[in-house]
């Protein structure tokens, strides 16, 4: 997220080297590079906590050059590719709600994923939550920045005309909502009855919060705010922030970092800051007690090199803060030192209970 211009996310590298992630699907610790050998015990301890928590899902460029979508248990384990398509990009998974399909966008080898437009960027592919069985749903560019409904059976899309909601089993748009500014990254909440996504709305790069029946519209966190996500109770979202004032921070641009606030938008706060990162690629967990994230030096969690390293915590440590972080512990001075699980870099994790 550049300021007024650009958002976020990121990207991953050799997963085989960094990650233990494999082709042939072969557990991360059997690799050299796997993390767990160099975790202190409290990390142990964490990792332990969440690895049985589901998967989580992310993007991720093989040693083809490609990038493929890989999953893993949130300790970094079981860590494997599901799509091995050497001729093709894949970004932006997200499990449905019932755990049993998995949706993202695919796009030429050729194509560079670009950390503000790839919700419309190639095809929408609908596969198996394991990855298998791929079907491509429309041409280039359809159903951009496509969201689950709560059964599964529609997505809603952000398109210029209007935010479109398809019945997937035909394809037809069954109904249309005026978009009121929103332009990116459209969230469909568990309940059904929110969208959420990035609008100028008073501000630039403002948080909003839609009815998705009547379409009425509120701010959630003004200026400078991207890729919110839903917490399980359809109450809370999750998203980064760059909070104005950081003139002397980063060439005068400053640092993102994750927040969270009710979708009426009160009750925000920090959960996680570190000066030195861009803190992007965010998502609670299924029971709404840890999230995942990455830590990016680059803007848009670096889409372009090697991608961003992904971490877990638990929001009972919240707020919280890595590294000396000089500028924002004078800021936050009721902030613990962040504990971080560290896991492989990793662009758009999506964390879920899929059947795999």
């Amino acid at each position: 997220m550049r300021e007024l211009t650009i958002m976020t996310t990121g990207l991953v590298c050799l997963c085989v080297l960094l990650a233990g992630c494999s082709p042939q699907s072969e557990p991360a610790a059997k690799a050299s590079g796997a993390p767990e050998a160099s975790r202190s015990p409290e990390q142990a301890a964490l990792a332990k906590e969440v690895g049985s928590l589901g998967w989580i899902a992310f993007g991720a460029r093989t040693e083809q050059g490609d990038w493929d979508l890989f999953v893993m248990r949130p300790d970094g384990s079981a860590c494997r590719n599901i799509t091995n398509t050497p001729g093709f990009n894949e970004a932006a998974p997200r499990f449905s709600p019932d755990g049993r399909k998995l949706l993202y966008r695919r796009m030429n080898k050729a194509t560079q994923i670009d950390g503000n437009r790839y919700g419309m960027q190639g095809q929408l592919v609908i596969a198996n939550s394991e990855g298998s069985d791929p079907k491509v749903v429309g041409g280039e560019g359809e159903f951009p920045w496509a969201t689950w409904g709560p059964d599964g059976k529609q997505v809603a899309c952000l398109n210029p005309k209007g935010i479109t909601f398809v019945e997937l089993a035909t394809g037809k748009v069954v109904r249309t909502l005026d978009r009121k500014g929103i332009f990116q990254q459209l969230s469909w909440s568990p309940d059904g009855k929110w969208l959420a996504g990035v609008a100028n709305f008073g501000e630039v790069w403002t948080i909003v919060r839609m009815d998705a029946v009547s379409g009425e519209l509120n701010p959630v966190h003004d200026y400078q705010n991207c890729t919110p996500h839903w917490f399980a109770d359809s109450v809370h979202l999750l998203f980064s922030y760059r909070p104005a004032g950081q003139e002397k921070e980063n060439n005068g641009d400053g640092w993102s970092q994750l927040y969270t606030a009710k979708g009426d938008g009160t009750d925000s706060g920090m959960v996680y800051g570190e000066d030195g990162v861009h803190i992007y690629g965010n998502m609670p967990s299924p029971d709404g007690k840890y999230v995942v994230f990455t830590r990016s030096v680059s803007e848009d969690g670096d889409p372009h090199n090697a991608g961003s390293p992904m971490a877990i915590m638990r929001l009972s440590d919240a707020p919280a803060l890595g590294g000396k972080s000089v500028t924002l512990r004078k800021q936050h001075k009721e902030a613990k030192d962040g504990l971080l699980l560290n896991l492989p870099n990793g662009w758009k994790p999506y964390w879920a209970t899929p059947n795999l």
